[in-house]
C-alpha cells in the first residue's frame, strides 16, 4: 500500500478509515454493463435509494460586506501526491481523494494510503521533481476524475468515480462505483454509465451529491462542439441522477429523443460543482482560451456552447438570445476553472464566497456574489461581472489569492471542520511559474488556508 506525508498539524487529525485494498478484477459485463465477477454488483448488495428532502427555497445568507483578506498563507496537509484531481469527504468526515493515475487513497492513521486502483484508466504518469514534459506533452487531459460517496456511507459502503479508458475506437469514460469495505474493492466495479465519448482533452469531470441527495455529473464535450448541443448525447452536459445511475422522475423534458439524465446542456467542458445555501447549482467551466464562465444551473437550460460562436462567447452572444447567462465569463482572460465550493467554513472573510481554483492561473479566485440591486462588496480592488447581458439574478467581484504561489490549484474543499482545502496540479507538468522550477520535491499538496497570523 502506498503512502504520502501527513502534516501532523492539520485539523483532519481524529479521521479513521478501514483498511482497504485490491485491484481491479478480470471480469466480463453483462447487458447493463454491469461487471460480473465472485464479488456480486454494488447495486445487488446495498440499498443505494436516499430521500430527498428539497432544500428550503427561503434559504439564504448573509452577502459579505467587505472584500476578502489578502492575509492568508497555505499550510501542508498532505504531501508526494500523483496529479490528485478530487478531495472529497464522507458524511462521517472519512477522506477520499482521486489520483489521476488512477488509485482512490483513502486517510488513515495519519496517513493517505491507496484504497484501490483501476487499472483501466488511461495513462497519466505524474512528472517528478527535475523532468521536463510527460503524459501531457501530447494533450491528453484523461484518467481518473470526479469522485463521491454515498450519502449512507458507511452504512453504504459505496464510492463513485469518473474515469477515461481507452477503446480500439478511442477514449470513453464511464461513471462506476464501488464497495469500498470489501477486501478488494476494485473487483466491486459496477458500472453505471458507460462508453461516453472521451477524448484528449474536455472530458470534464466532476461528481458530487448535492444538498437533496441527487448524483451530480458534469461532462465535457469531447472536443467537439456540436455535442455539447446534442440532446441524445452526454457530452457537454451535467447530469441529475439517483444513486443507481437512473434518471429521476422530475429531471427536466429535452425533447422524445433526448436522454433523461440531462439536467442542462451545452457545456463547453464543466470541471467544477457546488449549491449556494439555498439548494442553487452552480458550475464552473473552462472556455476557448479564454471566456471561462461560472454559470448558475437552470433545469432544462441550455449554455449556449456548441451554437454560439466561440468568439461571440460575451455580450455579441448572449444579448436577446435564449441562452443561460453566465455569473462569470472572464472575456480574453483565462482563469482555467476547476473544482469549486461555496465557503461557509470558519477561514474569517471568506465566508460566504464561492472559492473556485486556478488551473492555468495559477491561484485562487474568490467570487462574491450578490442578488442584482444589492451592494456588492471590493468593487474597487476586484474584477467586477455585472453587465446587463450577464445572469439576470446575480451580480459578481473576482479577486485572487496566491497567484503564482502554490503552482496549479485542481480543487478546492471545504472539511468537516470548517478548514478550507486546496489540492495542487503540479505534477502534470504544465506549471509554469517565472524563476520557479516545477514540481517541487513536495508536490502535489493537499494545503490548508490559514491565516498569517495564525
Amino acid at each position: 500500500m502506498s503512502q504520502r506525508s501527513f502534516s501532523r498539524r492539520s485539523l483532519l487529525a481524529g479521521l479513521c478509515l478501514g483498511s482497504l485494498s485490491g485491484c481491479l478484477s478480470q471480469a466480463t459485463t453483462n447487458s447493463l454493463g454491469q461487471y460480473i465477477g465472485a464479488t456480486p454488483a454494488v447495486t445487488d448488495e446495498y440499498d443505494l435509494s436516499v430521500t430527498h428532502a428539497p432544500v428550503s427555497t427561503d434559504a439564504s445568507w448573509e452577502v459579505p460586506t467587505t472584500a476578502p483578506p489578502t492575509s492568508l498563507t497555505v499550510e501542508p496537509v498532505v504531501e508526494g501526491l500523483e496529479i490528485p484531481w478530487d478531495v472529497t469527504f464522507a458524511p462521517n468526515g472519512d477522506l477520499f481523494v482521486s489520483e489521476r493515475p488512477g488509485r482512490i487513497l483513502h486517510y488513515r492513521d495519519s496517513q493517505l494510503e491507496t484504497a484501490f486502483e483501476t487499472t483501466d484508466v488511461v495513462d497519466a504518469s505524474p512528472v517528478v521533481a527535475g523532468e521536463e514534459g510527460g503524459w501531457w506533452a501530447a494533450g491528453s487531459e484523461g484518467g481518473l476524475m470526479g469522485l463521491a460517496v454515498h450519502p449512507n456511507y458507511p452504512d453504504v459502503p459505496v464510492v463513485y468515480a469518473f474515469y477515461t479508458y481507452d477503446t480500439e475506437d478511442g477514449k470513453r469514460n464511464r461513471l462506476s462505483c464501488f464497495d469500498v469495505s470489501a477486501d478488494a474493492p476494485a473487483a466491486t466495479e459496477t458500472i453505471l454509465i458507460d462508453d461516453v465519448l472521451g477524448a484528449n482533452v474536455h472530458n470534464g469531470s466532476r461528481v458530487a451529491f448535492g444538498p437533496e441527495n441527487y448524483l451530480w455529473v458534469t461532462i465535457g464535450d469531447a472536443a467537439e462542439e456540436s455535442n455539447a448541443a446534442d440532446v441524445t448525447t452526454l457530452n457537454g452536459s451535467v447530469l441529475r441522477l439517483e444513486p443507481d445511475g437512473s434518471a429521476p422522475s422530475d429531471n427536466p423534458d429535452f425533447g422524445p429523443d433526448a436522454d433523461s439524465r440531462l439536467y442542462t446542456i451545452g457545456h463547453r467542458n464543466p470541471q467544477g460543482i457546488t449549491w449556494l445555501p439555498d439548494g442553487t447549482p452552480l458550475v464552473t467551466e473552462h472556455g476557448p482560451g479564454g471566456a471561462d464562465e461560472v454559470n448558475r444551473l437552470v433545469a432544462g437550460g441550455d449554455y449556449g456552447w456548441g451554437t454560439i460562436d466561440p468568439t461571440e462567447r460575451g455580450k455579441t452572444g448572449y444579448t436577446d438570445s435564449t441562452f443561460e447567462r453566465p455569473l462569470v465569463n472572464t472575456g480574453k482572460r483565462t482563469w482555467a476553472p476547476p473544482g469549486c465550493v461555496f465557503y461557509t467554513g470558519s477561514v474569517s472573510g471568506l465566508q460566504n464566497r464561492l472559492i473556485i481554483g486556478g488551473l492555468r492561473s495559477q491561484r485562487l479566485n474568490v467570487v462574491t456574489l450578490a442578488p442584482r440591486g444589492e451592494r456588492l462588496p471590493g468593487t474597487d480592488s476586484g474584477t467586477v461581472f455585472d453587465a446587463s447581458w450577464m445572469d439576470e439574478r446575480y451580480v459578481a467581484v473576482a479577486h485572487t489569492l496566491f497567484e503564482d504561489e502554490v503552482g496549479r490549484i485542481r480543487d478546492v474543499t471545504q472539511a468537516p471542520d470548517g478548514s478550507l482545502l486546496v489540492a495542487t496540479s503540479n505534477r502534470d507538468g504544465r506549471t509554469e511559474i517565472e524563476g520557479e522550477s516545477y514540481p517541487k520535491q513536495t508536490d502535489d499538496r493537499l494545503l490548508r488556508v490559514v491565516p498569517t497570523d495564525e
